[in-house]
C-alpha cells in the first residue's frame, strides 16, 4: 500500500515538471484592436520590416530596446503555426513568425500594450499579428523617425 502511494507521488511529480518544459513559446494575445503573437508574460511581439532573407538589421545596442526572442538551440518554438528559428549574429537561437524574427519592446510593460507598433527607424516595426500577411499596412499614427547607432544596416 505504501509503495502504490510513493509511485502515484514520484507519477504526480514527473507529469508536473514535465509540463513546465512543455510551456508554449509563444500565444496570443490582444492588442492594436487584432489578435497578436505574444510572449510567455503576454508582451506584444513584434517584426522589423528590413529584417528579410536571413539579414539581421537589429544588432548592437538595437538589442537594448527591441529584445529577441530566443529560445535554446534545438528547441522547437510552440504555440502557433509558422514559427521557426533562425539563428542570430551571437550565436542564439531567435524565433521568427512567417520567417521574421520576432522581438519584445522596451517601452511595453504589460499585456496589450503595442507602443512599438509602426516605430520607424531602418525599416517599420509591427506587431505580429495572427494570419496577417508578413506584408503589413502603416500604422494610423507612426512615431516619429530616429536614427540609433547598433543597426546593422549602417
Amino acid at each position: 500500500m505504501i509503495v502504490a502511494v510513493v509511485l502515484i507521488g514520484v507519477a504526480a511529480l514527473s507529469s508536473a515538471s514535465g509540463s513546465t518544459g512543455a510551456a508554449k513559446t509563444v500565444k496570443t494575445g490582444h492588442a492594436i484592436g487584432k489578435t497578436v503573437l505574444v510572449n510567455r508574460a503576454g508582451l506584444t511581439l513584434y517584426s522589423l520590416s528590413a529584417e528579410t532573407k536571413g539579414r539581421f538589421i537589429c544588432t548592437g545596442s538595437c538589442v537594448t530596446v527591441w529584445h529577441p526572442l530566443v529560445v535554446r538551440r534545438g528547441q522547437k518554438p510552440t504555440g502557433a503555426h509558422s514559427l521557426g528559428t533562425i539563428r542570430r549574429p551571437t550565436g542564439q537561437t531567435q524565433v521568427t513568425y512567417k520567417g521574421k524574427p520576432l522581438y519584445t519592446f522596451s517601452g511595453d510593460h504589460k499585456p496589450g500594450d503595442a507602443k512599438g507598433e509602426g516605430f520607424k527607424d531602418v525599416g517599420v516595426w509591427h506587431a505580429a499579428v495572427v494570419g496577417a500577411s508578413t506584408q503589413q499596412a502603416p500604422a494610423a499614427a507612426p512615431q516619429p523617425t530616429t536614427t540609433s547607432p547598433g543597426y546593422g544596416g549602417y
